[in-house]
C-alpha cells in the first residue's frame, strides 16, 4: 500500500485584495510531496512560487482549495497549533537570512527550541553542535554583521534544524550568495536530504534547481510541468516524520522573553531612560508625598494630643459665627468655681493672650503673654525645666510673678546666665522670674510656643491687658468621665448663667478626628496628583512600545516563522513593558525614599515612609506596564507573519 503523502495541495487557490481589485497569484494548484523528497520549485519572479512555499509552510492560508499536511487538513487547525507546525515540522531557511541582528550566532541558532521548551543548556549545547557540523565552530559567538553571507546561511541552516522537523523550506537559499557559498549551501542540503530530510526549494535559477531530484515549474500562478529528475532507491521507502500539532506553551519562553526584554532595553539606552522617566517621577512622587503627608499629619495629631484629649475649650462667641469672640467679654473670674463644681470636671483654667514687650538690661523680645491660672501645667501637661509654676496664692494677692518660655530665655538673658530671680519688664511692669518651663516647639502655623510668657490671670488683666474677662477656658476631664455628657453639663451651666449662648464649646477628641480627616485628604490629594505622573508614564511606555513595535516587525515575523505562538509574540512585548516599569519603580521607590529624607534634612519636615505607600506606588508601576503595554503587545501579535517578514 502506498503511503500517503506528506504534503499534498488539491486546487488550492491564493487571492489578494490589491487596490481594491482582486489579484489572484496561484490558479487551482494542486502538488503532492513525499517524505523525504527533494523538490525545486521553479519560476520566474511573480510566478507565484514564493507564495506556493508560505502556504506549504503554514504562513499563508489558501483561498481556496484544501492543504493536507501528513492528511491532517491545515484549515481546521487554530493559530497556535499552525504555530507549531512551524515549530516543529518545517525549517525556514530564507533568501535573506533573516538572522536576528542583536543575537549572537548560537542564540539565533536555538530561537527556534526556545518556542519548544527545551532546557537553556540543553538547547545551547544543540545549537552548538549544528554549527560546528556546519563548519562555524569558531564563530558561535559572532554577531551576524561579524559573519559573511555564507556563513549567515549557515546559521540559518543551523536554526532550522534545531527542532529536528521533518520538512526543510528553502527560499531562494543562494540568491544573496556568490557562486562559491551557493555550492556549499547546496552541498548541505543535499547532505540534509541524504540523512532523511524532505527538501522544498524555492528558486528561479535552472543550476540551482538542478541539484533536486524533482522540479516542479510554474508560471503565472499555475503549475506548468512536474518533472523527476532522478529517482533515489531510498525515497519511496523514507518514513514521514511525524507532524506536531502540540500547541502547548513552551516552559523557556518567560526566561527568553526577560532576557530579550533586558537586551532589547541595554541596546536602546537613552529610549528606555526616557521612558522610565515618567514611571520613576510618578513612584517617586507618591513614596515622597505620602512620606511627607503622613509626617504632617502625624506632626499635627501629636501636637493637638500634646494639649491633652481629654479637654474641652470654652471659647468666647455663638457657634458658627465668625470673629463674635472678639466683641463678647462673657468670660470673668466668677465663672470659674461653678465650672469646676460641674460633674466630671478635674480642673478649669482661663486663658488670655496678648502680644507683648519683654525687656531685661538691653535686650527686649515681642512674646506673647498668657494670663492663666495656677492649673496651667496640669492642664496642657506642660511642667516647667527649672523653677516653679505660680500657685494659687500668686494669682489670688495679684503677684508680680512669671514664668518665661525657652525661647525668651535664650534671647533675653547672656548665655549661662540663670534667668531665674531676674526681674524682667512687661509693659511698664517689673515681674520676677520664678520658673522657666519645658521646650515645646512650634504650632502646625508655625507659632513658637516657647516664645511665651505666664503671668496670673488677676496681674496680667490689671496690669497688662487692662480687662477682666477671659478669651477662653480650657476644661480637664476626670478619667472615665463621659466627654459628650461633661459637655452638655458645661454648656447648660454657662446657658443657666449667661441666659444666652455666647460662648461654643470645642471637643479635643473632634478636633483630632477633624484634624485627622483633613491631614488623610489632603495626603490622599497629593497621592492622586503623583498617580498623574504615573497614568502620564504609562502613556509614554505605551508609545515606546508602539514604535518599539514597527521597528521590529520583521523580526516579529521571523519568530513566527520560526514557531512562536501569537501568546509568545504578545508575551515578550508585554514583558518588556512591565520590565520598564518594574525597573522604573525600583529607582522611582529609591528616588522618592532619598527625596524625602533629602527634604527632611534641609527644609526639616518630618517624613515618615510606611510599607502601604511604597507597596502600592509599586505596584501601581507594574499594573501601568501590564495596562499600557497590552495593546503594543496585542498589535505585535496579531501581525500577519508574510506582511512582518517582508518588512524592512
Amino acid at each position: 500500500m502506498t503511503p500517503s503523502p506528506l504534503l499534498e495541495l488539491t486546487a488550492v487557490s491564493r487571492t489578494y485584495a490589491s487596490g481594491g481589485e482582486p489579484l489572484t497569484v496561484l490558479r487551482e494548484v494542486s502538488l503532492a510531496i513525499g517524505s523525504g523528497e527533494f523538490v525545486a520549485i521553479m519560476g520566474a519572479s511573480g510566478s507565484g512560487k514564493s507564495t506556493l512555499m508560505n502556504i506549504i509552510g503554514c504562513l499563508d492560508k489558501p483561498s481556496s482549495g484544501s492543504y493536507r499536511i501528513h492528511g491532517v487538513e491545515a484549515a481546521t487547525l487554530d493559530g497556535d497549533a499552525l504555530a507549531a507546525l512551524r515549530r516543529d515540522t518545517f525549517g525556514f531557511i530564507f533568501q535573506r537570512y533573516n538572522l536576528m541582528s542583536d543575537l549572537s550566532a548560537v542564540e539565533n541558532a536555538e530561537v527556534p527550541a526556545v518556542y519548544r521548551g527545551m532546557a537553556k543548556a540543553e538547547r545551547e549545547a544543540h545549537a552548538s553542535a549544528l554549527l560546528r557540523e556546519l563548519g562555524l565552530g569558531d564563530r558561535l559567538l559572532h554577531h551576524p554583521n561579524q559573519l559573511s553571507g555564507g556563513q549567515q546561511q549557515r546559521v540559518s541552516i543551523a536554526r532550522a534544524l534545531m527542532n529536528g522537523g521533518p520538512v526543510i523550506l528553502a527560499d531562494e537559499p543562494t540568491g544573496a550568495l556568490d557562486s562559491k557559498g551557493g555550492k556549499e549551501v547546496m552541498a548541505i542540503l543535499g547532505k540534509l536530504h541524504e540523512e532523511g530530510h524532505t527538501i522544498i526549494l524555492v528558486t528561479h535559477d535552472s543550476d540551482i534547481a538542478a541539484y533536486a531530484k524533482r522540479i516542479v515549474r510554474i508560471a503565472d500562478g499555475r503549475i506548468t510541468s512536474d518533472e523527476l529528475q532522478q529517482k533515489g532507491e531510498s525515497d519511496s521507502e523514507r518514513q514521514p516524520g511525524a507532524v506536531a500539532t502540540n500547541a502547548g506553551a513552551g516552559r523557556a519562553v518567560l526566561g527568553e522573553a526577560l532576557k530579550m526584554a533586558l537586551r532589547s532595553l541595554l541596546h536602546n539606552r537613552m529610549r528606555t531612560a526616557l521612558t522610565m522617566l515618567g514611571i520613576i517621577i510618578g513612584v517617586a512622587s507618591v513614596v515622597a508625598l505620602m512620606a511627607i503627608g503622613n509626617g504632617a499629619k502625624q506632626d499635627v495629631l501629636e501636637r493637638i494630643q500634646a494639649m491633652g484629649t481629654d479637654l474641652l475649650t470654652i471659647q468666647r462667641g455663638p457657634p458658627a459665627v465668625r470673629a463674635s469672640g472678639e466683641i463678647v467679654t462673657s468670660f470673668l473670674p466668677e465663672d470659674l468655681p461653678s465650672l469646676a463644681g460641674v460633674p466630671g470636671v478635674a480642673l478649669a483654667n482661663p486663658e488670655t493672650e496678648l502680644s507683648s514687650l519683654v525687656r531685661f538690661g538691653n535686650e527686649d523680645l515681642t512674646v506673647t503673654a498668657v494670663g492663666t491660672g495656677e492649673d496651667f501645667p496640669q492642664v496642657h501637661d506642660w511642667s516647667p525645666k527649672s523653677g516653679v509654676f505660680f500657685s494659687a496664692e500668686h494669682v489670688k494677692g495679684y503677684a508680680q510673678v512669671v514664668a518665661i518660655g525657652e525661647t525668651v530665655a535664650k534671647n533675653l538673658f547672656p548665655q549661662g546666665m540663670n534667668p531665674l530671680g531676674q526681674y524682667v519688664l512687661i509693659g511698664n511692669s517689673p515681674f520676677l522670674v520664678i520658673g522657666v518651663m519645658s521646650a515645646k516647639g512650634t504650632t502646625t502655623r508655625g507659632d513658637d510656643l516657647d516664645n511665651s510668657v505666664w503671668l496670673p490671670y488677676t496681674t496680667a488683666g490689671a496690669r497688662i491687658f487692662g480687662q477682666r474677662f477671659f478669651k477662653q477656658m480650657l476644661v480637664r476631664v476626670k478619667p472615665g468621665a463621659d466627654m459628650d455628657a461633661v459637655e452638655a453639663g458645661l454648656h447648660t451651666l454657662l446657658m443657666t448663667r449667661h441666659r444666652k449662648e455666647d460662648f461654643h464649646i470645642r471637643n479635643m477628641a473632634d478636633t483630632i478626628a477633624t484634624a485627622n480627616e483633613t491631614q488623610n485628604t489632603l495626603t490622599y490629594l497629593l497621592a492622586a496628583i503623583a498617580v498623574i505622573s504615573l497614568v502620564v508614564g504609562g502613556i509614554g511606555v505605551m508609545n515606546i512600545m508602539l514604535v518599539s513595535v514597527t521597528e521590529r516587525t520583521r523580526e516579529i515575523g521571523i519568530r513566527m516563522a520560526i514557531g512562536a505562538r501569537s501568546f509568545d509574540v504578545m508575551f515578550q512585548f508585554l514583558t518588556e513593558a512591565v520590565m520598564v516599569c518594574f525597573i522604573g519603580g525600583l529607582a522611582g521607590v529609591l528616588a522618592g525614599v532619598g527625596g524625602g529624607l533629602a527634604t527632611s534634612a534641609i527644609a526639616g519636615w518630618r517624613v515618615i515612609f510606611t510599607v502601604a505607600p511604597i507597596v502600592i506606588a509599586f505596584g501601581c508601576a507594574f499594573l501601568t506596564g501590564i495596562v499600557f503595554g497590552y495593546l503594543p503587545a496585542r498589535k505585535a501579535a496579531q501581525l500577519d507573519p508574510i506582511e512582518a517578514l517582508a518588512r524592512d
